[in-house]
């Protein structure tokens, strides 16, 4: 053990019982979904809009899906590429394919044809389950042009519910394309799934990719014990009743909402609540329909609806835990969420390749906020795992000294697929060397101060966006930000800041730039500032700064 005391796992005493008791989870999703149709076959396990599918028809048309699937061709160790948003159709897909034995490949549905073209080609999908809209204006090529697609469904997000709410599904339905089999169709003919799998624990579940903010993404490979072990951990260790309703507020595509959500739900028998994808007053009236008790999504889509015109206390009565992941959490936001609506927002830390959270803020626990950086807790590690903060030769740092977040348990994933060298560098002996920048206090609280590759050095001093973002996020006025370095003939690297604001609010960039003046070191105050719309973020809710870095923006005006 290190002097540091990180395998001592200080954290242990800021669990609850709950937290500490240890796991028994199924051995696969498919497993606990079963066992969800056996104790509660009539419950419902899906509801999009005003559709409601029970755990017994989910179970009978993901059967059918699965058959057909098996009479196509597709067999135990195939790529499935399931390209779809928060629909009930991704559920069938995503059980479908494993009832035969396949492995699936999550992909986001907004990628274009480059994009969704690279993830098919990279994984070998052997099947493609997407859009029809989708089909019809890009991937048709797409797929034409990928060596291996040889199976194909495609569905209409206006399926599978009648109220065709217009600020989600706003365009129009499609006939269904002549080269390509519909995935309801399909589902509701019957066929009998094919004999069982039998899959286990150590198998692959997922190629999920990452969200590719630098270079090419790549294929974590997520194995059904590593979704299982996270699942069962969320579920055991939070405070919501058998067979509650979980909001998907993240994507179900990402390893965030398919485990947070998805597997937690199912794992608990409960009612996944599907809007299609993400807009403030839709699921603002989805809360007031489905009465959730837990949902996750990224800091940005809390600020979404913090700053809608017809948010009240009342959207957030139901809720039992509300987690915050996938971005950075502000404090301000925090505070400001508490005060105006109600919840307490809790923090939480993970990746693609730990499969979701490897750190979180216990449900009886409030995350501290660290007096020097400003930074806001992202919670604490499982009694299963280990974070430690080391340096570049991976050896352990002090408490409170900030290094590089490494990662040790069983929701860390074998490896990248088809990337050795890749998985070499990022799992020296399995363990996971994230690239994020944090530390850890005494007790064994975890902050992430930011990644690696995004340190600015001005005028040879290091300047850790996050920190800029967080005192910008206390301006009334502001609603997102995001800071970066630029080119500076002086400094070698000066700090811009891209704002978006609060509606109705006003403030111009000299204010904004003066006001973290007055609250930052010298060297770490913007100089340069930039009002936006929108920040560009990723279809999970992170904000790119790679797209705001030059040469993709000039500086202002």
């Amino acid at each position: 053990m290190s002097e540091s005391g990180y395998a001592s796992k200080p954290w242990l005493a800021l669990l609850s019982d709950a937290q500490r008791a240890p796991l028994a989870p199924a051995e696969t999703l498919l497993h606990a979904f079963r066992a969800g149709v056996a104790r509660a076959p009539e419950h419902p396990a899906l509801a999009y809009f005003d559709g409601r599918l029970s755990y017994r028809e989910t179970d009978e048309l993901s059967d059918s899906v699965a058959g057909h699937l098996a009479a196509e061709g597709l067999r135990r160790g195939d790529r499935v590429a399931v390209m779809l948003q928060n629909t009930p159709h991704f559920v069938l897909a995503l059980l479908g394919a494993w009832k035969t034995g396949a492995v699936v490949v999550p992909v986001n549905p907004m990628y274009k044809s480059a994009e969704a073209g690279h993830v098919l080609d990279d994984a070998g999908a052997t099947a493609l389950i997407c859009a029809d809209h989708a089909w019809e204006s890009h991937l048709r090529d797409t797929a034409a042009r990928a060596r291996t697609v040889r199976i194909v469904l495609t569905t209409s997000e206006h399926d599978l519910q009648t109220r065709d709410d217009p600020r989600v599904l706003g365009s129009a339905r499609l006939p269904h394309p002549s080269d390509t089999h519909d995935l309801v169709t399909v589902a509701r003919r019957g066929t009998a799934a094919p004999a069982d799998p039998g899959l286990r624990a150590t198998d692959t579940a997922l190629i999920s990719y990452t969200s590719g903010t630098s270079g090419a993404p790549k294929g974590a490979m997520n194995t059904h014990g590593n979704i299982m072990f996270n699942a069962e951990r969320q579920r055991a260790g939070h405070p919501v009743p058998e067979g509650a309703c979980y909001f998907a507020l993240a994507p179900l595509f990402h390893i965030t909402g398919l485990v947070c959500e998805l597997a937690t739900c199912v794992g608990n028998a409960g009612t996944l609540a599907l809007a299609h994808r993400f807009h403030p007053g839709v699921v603002l009236d989805a809360f007031t329909e489905h009465r959730p008790a837990y949902t996750v999504g990224p800091s940005t889509a809390f600020m979404a609806l913090a700053a809608h015109p017809g948010v009240t206390r009342e959207h957030f009565a139901s809720f039992r835990i509300i987690s915050s992941g996938g971005a950075p959490l502000p404090p301000a936001l925090v505070e400001r969420f508490r005060k105006d609506l109600g919840p307490y927002l809790r923090n939480g830390y993970g990746l693609t390749e730990c499969t979701a959270p490897c750190a979180s803020v216990p449900p009886h626990r409030e995350a501290p906020v660290d007096p020097v950086s400003g930074t806001l807790s992202v919670g604490v590690p499982g009694p299963d795992t280990v974070v430690r903060i080391i340096d570049e030769h991976g050896a352990d740092l002090p408490f409170g000294e900030p290094g590089e977040i490494a990662v040790r348990g069983p929701q860390v994933v074998p490896g990248y697929w088809k990337r050795p060298e890749a998985t070499a560098a990022a799992f020296p002996d399995g363990e996971l060397r994230t690239g994020d920048i944090g530390f850890m206090d005494r007790e064994g609280w975890l902050h992430v101060i930011d990644r690696k590759k995004d340190m600015i050095s001005a005028s040879g001093f290091k300047v850790w966006p996050r920190e800029v973002e967080d005192v910008l996020h206390t301006h009334p006025a502001v609603r997102e930000a995001a800071v970066v370095g630029v080119p500076d003939a002086y400094r070698g690297e000066t700090v811009r800041a891209y704002v978006s604001l609060r509606p109705g609010a006003t403030a111009g960039p000299d204010e904004l730039s003066a006001y973290c003046e007055q609250r930052l070191a010298a060297y770490k105050y913007p100089r340069e500032v930039e009002i936006l719309a929108e920040l560009p973020k990723t279809a999970s809710g992170k904000i790119l700064r790679r797209d705001l870095r030059p040469p993709h923006r000039t500086p202002p005006s």
